[in-house]
This record gives structure tokens, C-alpha cells and sequence, in this order.
């Protein structure tokens, strides 16, 4: 597959193995790789009172009969303003875990579909001795993220961490930067373009690439190695 490459402040083109990515969206998979990260993303610390824990008096009100008025208790029932709350939040842990086959099945998936739209660009990391600003909007200018009025999304993929690079793409609100190993399928999803290195390309076709086939692993064998 041919993918545009940014370098040195013109849009060219390369072309790239992507087979290791697939071309199969599995979206019942991805979709729960979604829900599972905003899940694990919730604090789960929202707390309401019960009628035990409200304050004020266990007096009965007035007495139960013979008054015209409907039958009290307390002064914490739910049915007073002010009272307890019935089956409001407690504290709780939301988070839960997806097999890691399925979160890289997950993550291919949603690869490959960023792969067959066209949202992923290459781009060579170069003049980033010190945090710039200034370069990073020339990337993102050149790669058309900039574009749409206010600035459109885009994740920015390493091949390893690099302070400079993180602090040069941070000033701009809908732009993230992620490296190859904490990629996941939401960042991907909810990131808009993919702006990777081609090492970060390499790095992430290992670590959720297909297996090769039979044919394709002695086509490999027969020609004396990996190409």
C-alpha cells in the first residue's frame, strides 16, 4: 500500500506492508475495546446518602392517625425534600479487563480501517533538537490536519518516547502523542489522523500483526528470508 510520507516540508509517497494489519474490522471486538477504556476511565467516586446517613431527627412528624395527612415517619424519608436517596451511586470500581488477544485484535481492527479510509500518514521526525511549536504546526499544516476550522484531530505515533516531540505537538488541543507500545484501539478510534513514524509503523505491525500464512511463511522460506 502507498502511504504519504512528510519529509523535510514535502508530501511524498512510500509504499508500505501493511498485510500484517489485515483488512478485517472486527467491530463487535473494537466496540468493546471502546466501552471497556472509558470504563476503566471512570472514577466511580459519585456517592448519595441513604435515609441512615442523612442528617436531622428520627422523630415521628406527627402522630399516625386522625390528622388528615398522609402517614410519616421520619423527616428523612425519600418521598421529603431533603431525604435519603434510594438506590443512588455508591462508590465503585467500574474498571475491567479485555483478553490482551482480543485488545490487539481490536487494535489491528481499528488500524486497518484508518489504513483502507487513508488517515494514516507517515512523517520523518527531524528538527526537534528542542521543543518547537513552530515545526509541529508546520507537520500538521503540511499533513492537512489543520485544515478544518478550530484544528482537526490527530495522534501523533513514536517509535519511543521523546520529550521534545511531546512538548511541541501539546499546545495544540485536539493533537495527542502516543508511542507505539501504549497505542491502543481507542486512541486510534477517537484520535482523528494517525501521523506515525515509520519505525512506529514497523513496531506496531509486530506487536499486533497477523501471523503469516502457510504459503506466505514458505514463500518467505523459499527466498532465503524476510523481506
Amino acid at each position: 500500500m502507498k502511504l504519504k510520507l512528510y519529509r523535510e516540508g514535502k508530501l511524498a509517497e512510500r509504499e508500505v506492508d501493511t498485510r500484517a494489519f489485515g483488512e478485517k474490522v472486527l467491530y463487535r471486538t473494537l466496540k468493546d475495546a471502546l466501552v471497556s477504556y472509558q470504563a476503566n476511565q471512570r472514577q466511580g467516586t459519585a456517592s448519595t446518602r441513604t435515609r441512615g446517613e442523612v442528617a436531622g431527627s428520627g422523630k415521628k412528624p406527627w402522630k399516625q392517625k386522625h390528622t388528615g395527612r398522609a402517614r410519616a415517619g421520619d423527616r428523612k424519608s425519600p418521598i421529603w425534600r431533603g431525604g435519603g436517596t434510594v438506590f443512588g451511586p455508591k462508590p465503585r470500581d467500574y474498571s475491567y479487563h479485555m483478553p490482551a488477544k482480543a485488545r490487539r485484535a481490536a487494535l489491528r481492527g481499528a488500524l486497518a480501517g484508518k489504513l483502507r479510509d487513508g488517515e494514516v500518514v507517515l512523517f520523518e521526525r527531524s528538527g526537534f533538537s528542542a521543543p518547537s511549536s513552530k515545526e509541529a504546526r508546520a507537520i500538521l499544516a503540511g499533513v492537512g490536519a489543520l485544515e478544518v476550522r478550530g484544528g482537526s484531530r490527530a495522534i501523533v505515533v513514536l517509535s519511543e518516547h521523546d520529550a521534545n516531540v511531546w512538548k511541541s505537538f501539546r499546545n495544540f488541543p485536539r493533537v495527542s502523542v502516543r508511542t507505539a507500545s501504549d497505542l491502543c484501539a481507542y486512541d486510534v478510534v477517537a484520535g482523528g489522523l494517525v501521523l506515525a513514524e515509520p519505525a512506529a509503523l514497523e513496531a506496531l505491525a509486530a506487536r499486533v500483526g497477523l501471523e503469516p500464512t502457510a504459503g506466505e511463511a514458505s514463500e518467505v522460506t523459499q527466498g532465503g528470508g524476510a523481506r
